[in-house]
């Protein structure tokens, strides 16, 4: 076994296990490990599959984790078959390995790169800002080349994306468009990378002069989890009431609201092909001959019954088609009649690229769902609130495993809460107290208790305020006591933040108001009385904080002043989010937070201010 392992390294780790964890549930299941030998040719016996999948998953879970991942990658020299596993790995279609070096490994790290998603991320930016005047100066980029890497290097495009995925989520006036430097570009990289996070993408480990470098790997990664915030934000059913439609007998609303989006757009495809007597189980082999493709476009295709939706009839010839790349493009000359030939070519297609055929499907999803809402059933659909939505940006943000798509159901084993309390410092005995899914039979709810105790006890512990919360509320999903843990799990995160940056001095509410108070009478403003102050509603005082760290960064003649109507007080509020976030402060608020004078979010957005600051010192 070898020692520890180097950054470098461990991004080539996740960069691995993403290959293959398609569905991005945080496990590599038989299924998936099965495709990856299908797509690169490689393929293996059932037993051998069932051989391997044994021999990586240590825990005998039947499915593979990153921890037993991060093993394989450890202990590889001496064992066949993890060895033909890695050679599937760095086999896959299109993948290119570029050399990078680690201050800790002088033979270097190889970083592997996929060209179609190079491709098909270059393709679906210029046409996606083809229009915008700002992007003239990187527009059109050449799929072929490395240039999609140098296109980023400015930050201009980046934040573009990240508006296209989130609206609003960057406030334009804070962009530097024009006579960039090295300053004015690391300040857009900043808010870039700030903002990103602040929609949910993990950039932990990704830094402004990566992206002004152009690390390939790095900005693949960053702008796919970009990308793929945006496709799938419409594929939940808050967001689109006939995915109620997609309800299998027998089954609850609250069961289908739990499921993934990468789930319910297998279920709607799914949907769609049963009225031809076809299904499919993932994106990668079963797609790879394109008549399930071909019966999705014809069943989806627009019937000319909406006036505002001409007839579109589905050309099937090309389903004759012996050669599999030639039916390949084929269909995908009928998908382009849709308006939705995005992200996969004929190649992508016969080759199996799980990720971007997922991306193909959610774009015809988006685009034609072709959903009837059951006008006969009422259904009482709950909206994600501000509050929920920051949190669960904030967690995914750091990387939690696996994703979190919704608040309760997805905290309702507590390891994504456990994995917060290693995030805070907070010690967690993984090998003797913490139970791993799948949680089999009929004690498999226990286990999920058992965890959810654990974390209500590390919570008492640390000195948490938990009165009345027990471990089966987290396991309910009781809304209010959930939010309580997660939101003291946010706050001592971001104090802990502090607490490093000012050499162990214990953070609070109080040290915080104080630094702020004492920030804004040293440049001549007036203070704050605490995190409910009505001046803060005006966003001003935070400006004037912003401007005290970073002299002459505000721009005062885009802030309203006098007496405030509330679309005033809004604009005031995004400017000044997206300011903090230009200048290096990592907030997750939003800018209604401010103009409602939310005291628990405005806490962390001067908390961030402070960290800005104590850094600048």
């Amino acid at each position: 076994m070898s020692t520890k392992i180097s950054t470098e390294e461990m991004e080539e780790i996740m960069e691995g296990f993403q290959k293959v964890d398609v569905d991005g549930n945080g496990y590599i299941s038989a299924c998936e490990l099965g495709n990856l030998f299908q797509e690169v040719r490689m393929p293996i016996a059932g037993y051998q599959l069932r051989e391997l999948l044994q021999k990586l998953d240590k825990n005998k879970d039947s499915k593979i984790s990153v921890e037993e991942f991060t093993a394989i990658f450890q202990d590889m020299k001496d064992d066949t078959l993890a060895q033909g596993f890695k050679k599937a790995l760095n086999k896959k279609e299109g993948i290119v390995a570029i050399s990078g070096t680690s201050e800790s490994s002088s033979e270097g790290t190889q970083h592997s790169i996929s060209e179609q998603e190079r491709i098909a991320f270059a393709n679906y930016i210029n046409s996606s800002l083809e229009k915008d005047l700002d992007c003239k100066h990187l527009l059109p980029i050449d799929p072929n080349t490395g240039a999609l890497f140098k296109a980023v290097s400015d930050g201009i495009l980046l934040c573009k994306i990240i508006n296209l995925s989130v609206p609003e989520t960057i406030d334009e006036r804070t962009i530097n468009k024009k006579k960039l430097t090295a300053f004015t570009t690391q300040e857009n990289l900043n808010l870039a990378l700030n903002s990103a996070s602040a929609i949910g993408c993990q950039v932990v480990n990704i830094g402004a002069q990566d992206l002004k470098d152009g690390k390939p790997h790095l900005v693949l990664g960053l702008l796919w989890q970009i990308i793929k915030i945006g496709l799938f934000s419409e594929i939940q059913l808050s967001r689109n009431e006939a995915i109620a439609a997609l309800l299998e007998e027998g089954e609850t609303l609250e069961e289908l609201m739990k499921l993934s989006p990468e789930e319910l757009l297998l279920r709607w495809a799914n949907f769609h092909l049963k009225k031809v007597g076809m299904s499919i189980s993932n994106f990668s082999g079963d797609i790879q001959d394109s008549k399930a493709y071909f019966h999705l476009l014809d069943q989806i295709a627009p019937d000319g019954s909406s006036e505002d939706a001409p007839r579109i009839d589905i050309d099937m010839t090309g389903l004759h088609e012996k050669n599999l790349t030639k039916r390949a493009e084929l269909m995908l000359k009928q998908a382009n009649r849709l308006g939705c030939k995005q992200f996969v070519t004929a190649t992508d297609v016969v080759g199996g690229h799980a990720k971007l055929n997922m991306a193909f499907v959610a774009t015809l999803f988006n685009k034609y769902p072709a959903l009837t809402k059951l006008e006969d059933q009422e259904y009482i659909v709950k909206v994600e609130t501000r509050e929920e939505k920051t949190f669960r940006n904030w967690m995914n943000s750091l990387g939690v495993n696996p994703h979190v798509h919704h608040m309760y159901s997805d905290l309702m084993d507590a390891l994504v809460i456990l994995q917060l309390y290693d995030k805070t410092n907070v010690p967690v005995d993984w090998d003797c107290r913490v139970n791993r899914p799948p949680y089999k039979g009929a004690g498999g709810n226990m286990k999920k208790i058992e965890n959810c105790n654990y974390a209500v006890e590390l919570g008492h512990n640390i000195g948490f305020s938990l009165v009345g919360i027990a471990g089966t509320d987290l396991n309910t999903g009781n809304e209010t006591l959930t939010l309580a843990l997660v939101w003291q799990l946010m706050r001592r995160y971001t104090l802990k933040v502090l607490e490093d940056l000012g050499h162990g001095e214990v953070a609070g509410e109080d040290l915080i108001v104080s630094w702020v108070n004492k920030t804004l009478t040293e440049a001549g403003k007036s203070s704050i009385k605490s995190f409910k102050d009505k001046s803060i509603g005006t966003s001003i005082p935070v400006l004037d904080v912003i401007e005290a760290i970073k002299p002459q960064s505000v721009n005062f003649d885009l802030v309203k002043t006098g007496s405030l109507s509330d679309d005033d007080k809004l604009d005031n509020a995004k400017y000044a989010i997206s300011m903090a976030r230009k200048i290096g402060a990592k907030v997750y608020a939003l800018p209604e937070d401010l103009v409602e004078v939310n005291p628990k979010m405005v806490m962390t957005i001067f908390a961030c201010l402070m960290g800005r600051g104590l850094k600048k010192a």
